[in-house]
């Protein structure tokens, strides 16, 4: 998918964005593998990862040094070059997480789980405690490298960035997205 210059969606392409899914930014053999927890509508509507203005994901990533500028979701593609992808958990666009069900969440991680079969990426961060523990069964998890791998893939659990998770400040993200990248070195 090419490129588009940011615009902002109207209210009609919001509700139009509802079960859209977004391509995935993914090769074989990513140093890291980011899964968000589902598009949002903004998201879904402008068609490219993390987009809602607010969404600390971008700045979490430049900040912790995994990328030397300020990428725009708009450029997601150029994070390729350095190794890093990204995919969701569940593919659908809803307007808040919660619409999702428990059937949403396995589904998502069975899919996860072959996408990291096929592409290899050395570490998968699902950004969302949450959505992690429902969609791979594991309802103790905590923030941080996880004991269990998916396939050879080792898993990380982050914060979910968007900026209605106040649990966590953007300096907090900063400093658990710089602890993975330097074990993803």
């Amino acid at each position: 998918m090419t490129s588009r210059k940011p615009f902002k969606p109207t209210k009609q392409q919001l509700i139009d964005a509802a079960g859209k899914t977004l391509p995935d930014v993914i090769a074989s053999n990513l140093r890291v593998l980011f899964c968000g927890i589902n598009p949002g509508l903004y998201t879904a509507a402008v068609g490219h990862h993390f987009a809602r203005p607010g969404n600390r994901f971008w700045p979490a990533l430049y900040k912790s040094g995994f990328t030397d500028r300020l990428v725009s979701p708009f450029e997601e593609r150029e994070l390729l070059k350095s190794g890093i992808g990204i995919s969701n958990v569940v593919p659908h666009a809803t307007a808040s997480a919660a619409d999702l069900t428990r059937d949403d969440f396995i589904k998502g991680g069975r899919m996860l789980a072959a996408k990291v079969r096929r592409y290899k990426p050395r570490i998968v961060a699902i950004l969302g405690v949450g959505a992690y523990r429902q969609a791979f069964a594991k309802p103790k998890a905590v923030i941080g490298e996880q004991d269990e791998h998916i396939h050879a893939a080792r898993v990380w659990v982050l914060p979910n960035p968007s900026g209605l998770n106040a649990n966590y400040q953007l300096s907090e993200l900063v400093r658990l997205f710089a602890e993975l990248r330097e074990a993803a070195h």
